[in-house]
């Protein structure tokens, strides 16, 4: 029997997983690839093919977007989907709350969206989702909706009594992940045809929401993409909290309350998928207002085909009401009564009986009073829940009490005590049952998130986690201030879990401002082997000199890609870069760098102290060029006897001297101003002659 408050998370079909990755995969390959490129032609053909598949079956395909998920057929995709989590964050970029596909769309046609939407956000004057209908005239299959949350403002339910628009911290929900959902789920109510219709922020309202997806019948993308809005919603509503989600639960719960009886068990229908359909309810149960939750409750039975009885239902409500009592305890233990009841009520749905033993528990429970002292799992509130979880763990025994206790603790922020008892558990105790639920209830990135990051605790839970912290981490580190000790702190702590962090440090360089890009390129170079997806020459070119730097710093450690970069970076621009390609020069100069280096030492593009070091680099060439070049730079010729003198001294002419001591000591041409310098009075021209830096290391390359 399945657990009441638990269901498996729901999943995308085959079909429709392929087409998502196969889009994602040529989304990119369109904003790194020139147009013309043949991989390009690859990529359209294959997401053509599965696109036009899936439009076989239905006239249209939307996708709804959100920051890190796409929505698609009613399901929301895995946020921690690399690929996927990748095209929702650069669309969202663009303020685009959803795609559109039609039927009849040609490969042209993708390809030219493709390669429009691939731009990245940062590059553009402003993003698409600004000038939504003019992007969407260039095509005749697809079309983008925009979603756009700047000017919204989601007030309490007391906004229109004096004095409630005095303080915006209280009066407004700023724009955050809640404020995009809501935002998402509105603009797709709303302007699924007609953008303009959502201009006035009066179009934002609950009830209009409500009324629009009431009217609307056209067709079935429609209604998916509003049920993966909703999943997401009480997604975020089971776990977050604080003003901006007390807001969004009560547009959603006044959205559900305004619906149609007709028109929420056609949305909570969901394909048929069952799985999903209890999983909404149930997260839906611990987040929403409770009358709307008695809703859902309504129009989930009727799409299960479940009978709840008119007696059920008139205690439902009861409760209900009792929640808004003035008895603040009275009030509380209504809310609490009614929300466990429904959860274990919806959790033994999969019964055929028509009275399942759930539902004759739940009429039980509600028929006698709660005891005093009693919370809704039962477990007496004198006992601390720490002492239960350390019984259960000394038991080995995590039954519904060491459960509700551990997230007692949770609730609390009592993360350091719960690692304490975890670490100080007896040996074989199931340790990996508390850590589950730590990460069901994203712990670490509770902590992350924290106005003074504890990062001993977040050091401890990353050193269990591995790689499962990998994210929370580098979402941290985004956030996080450039050049600041907590991003430095973070950045350790990836570096400590291992190597097998560069493919999620990969995955984001690509949309990362430059500044991040510097540090995880940096931070890829403290790993001892690389990620094979990375391909550095893309970030070797990148017009940030300090992005670069790393590049080429990465690139001269491997034996393959060392000396194009050498030859690559000896010319740039950025004098620190350039230093680098210098420094690895001195031990092994690629033929192809030196004609490079010696133009730029002619030119003077380099300072004095680079000049020197690019001298040392070419000296140990065996070129016919390079003799005649160091020799000017330590002799010259009088006008009037034309006889030799040796040039003033410099960093400059001090490296040309001593590499023709060091290489180029049997040519005859040399003996001349190795002879002048000999009997120079400058000591330092004289010790030039044996230097050891010169005839250590270095030596000559045929």
């Amino acid at each position: 029997m399945e657990k009441a408050g638990s269901a498996a998370p729901a999943t995308l079909s085959r079909d429709l997983a392929n087409f998502l990755v196969e889009l994602s995969i040529a989304f990119h390959k369109h904003a790194i690839y020139p147009a013309g490129h043949p991989l390009l032609a690859s990529a359209v053909d294959s997401v053509t093919g599965k696109l036009q598949g899936l439009l076989a079956d239905r006239p249209t395909l939307s996708i709804g977007i959100a920051r890190r998920q796409l929505i698609i057929e009613g399901v929301a995709t895995d946020p921690d989907h690399p690929l996927l989590q990748e095209l929702a964050n650069k669309l969202h970029r663009h303020h685009l709350g959803a795609v559109k596909f039609s039927a009849g769309i040609t490969k042209a046609e993708l390809s030219n969206a493709l390669a429009t939407l691939a731009v990245d956000a940062g590059r553009m004057d402003q993003p698409l989702g600004l000038t939504a209908d003019d992007v969407s005239a260039q095509w005749q299959h697809v079309r983008v909706f925009p979603l756009t949350y700047d000017k919204l403002e989601l007030l309490d339910e007391d906004e229109g009594e004096p004095g409630a628009g005095a303080a915006p911290a209280e009066g407004q929900m700023k724009a955050g992940r809640a404020a995009q959902l809501w935002v998402g789920m509105a603009r797709a109510a709303l302007a699924a045809d007609t953008v303009d219709a959502v201009e006035d922020d009066r179009a934002l309202e609950p009830v209009v929401v409500a009324k629009a997806i009431d009217e609307h019948q056209r067709e079935k993308a429609y209604d998916q993409v509003i049920v993966g809005y909703m999943l997401q919603i009480a997604e975020e509503l089971k776990a977050a909290r604080g003003t901006e989600t007390a807001a969004l639960q009560k547009r959603i719960s006044k959205m559900v309350g305004a619906l149609q009886p007709d028109t929420l068990e056609r949305l909570l229908d969901m394909s048929g998928d069952n799985v999903q359909r209890r999983k909404f309810v149930l997260d839906a149960s611990q987040g929403m207002a409770v009358d709307a939750v008695v809703d859902l409750v309504r129009a989930a039975a009727d799409a299960e085909k479940q009978t709840i009885s008119h007696s059920l239902v008139r205690l439902f409500t009861k409760l209900a009401k009792h929640t808004t009592d003035a008895d603040v305890t009275r009030s509380a233990m209504a809310d609490q009564s009614l929300r466990e009841h429904v959860q274990r009520l919806i959790g033994d749905w999969s019964l055929d009986d028509p009275n399942p033993e759930a539902y004759s528990l739940v009429l039980q429970a509600m028929s006698r009073q709660a005891a005093a002292g009693e919370n809704r799992s039962g477990i007496s509130l004198v006992c601390e829940p720490d002492r239960i979880v350390k019984m259960g763990l000394e038991v080995s025994m995590l039954g519904t009490r060491v459960e509700h206790a551990v997230d007692a603790m949770l609730d609390r922020r009592q993360w350091t005590e719960l690692m304490d008892i975890l670490d100080a558990a007896p040996a074989g105790a199931p340790t990996d049952g508390v850590w589950r639920q730590m990460e069901q209830h994203e712990v670490l990135r509770a902590v992350l998130e924290e106005e003074r990051i504890d990062f001993a605790l977040v050091a401890r839970m990353a050193k269990r986690m591995r790689l499962a912290a990998v994210t929370p981490l580098l979402d941290a580190v985004e956030t996080a201030d450039d050049g600041s000790k907590g991003r430095e702190r973070l950045l350790d702590l990836l570096v400590e879990i291992g190597d097998d962090v560069g493919s999620g440090i990969a995955r984001r360089l690509p949309t990362a401002p430059a500044p991040l890009q510097r540090d995880l390129l940096s931070t890829l170079g403290r790993l001892s082997r690389l990620p094979p997806e990375l391909t550095l020459e893309d970030y070797a070119s990148h017009p940030e000199s300090i992005v670069r730097r790393e590049a080429v710093r990465l690139l001269l450690k491997q034996e393959h890609t060392r000396n194009d970069a050498i030859v690559a970076a000896v010319a740039d621009p950025d004098d620190r870069t350039a230093f680098l390609a210098l420094t690895a020069a001195q031990e092994r100069c690629p033929a192809a760098a030196a004609p490079v280096i010696m133009q730029r030492v002619d030119d003077g593009e380099l300072d004095a102290s680079l000049r020197a070091l690019a001298i040392r680099a070419v000296a140990g060439r065996r070129d016919a060029s390079v003799l005649p070049w160091l020799l000017r730079r330590v002799q010259r010729r009088t006008k009037w006897m034309r006889r030799l003198k040796l040039e003033d001294k410099s960093p400059e002419m001090l490296a040309a001297l001593g590499a023709l001591a060091a290489f180029w000591r049997e040519e005859p041409d040399t003996r001349d101003a190795l002879a002048l310098a000999a009997k120079s009075g400058d000591p330092d021209i004289r010790q030039t002659l044996t230097s050891p830096r010169l005839t250590g290391s270095m030596r000559a390359v045929t």
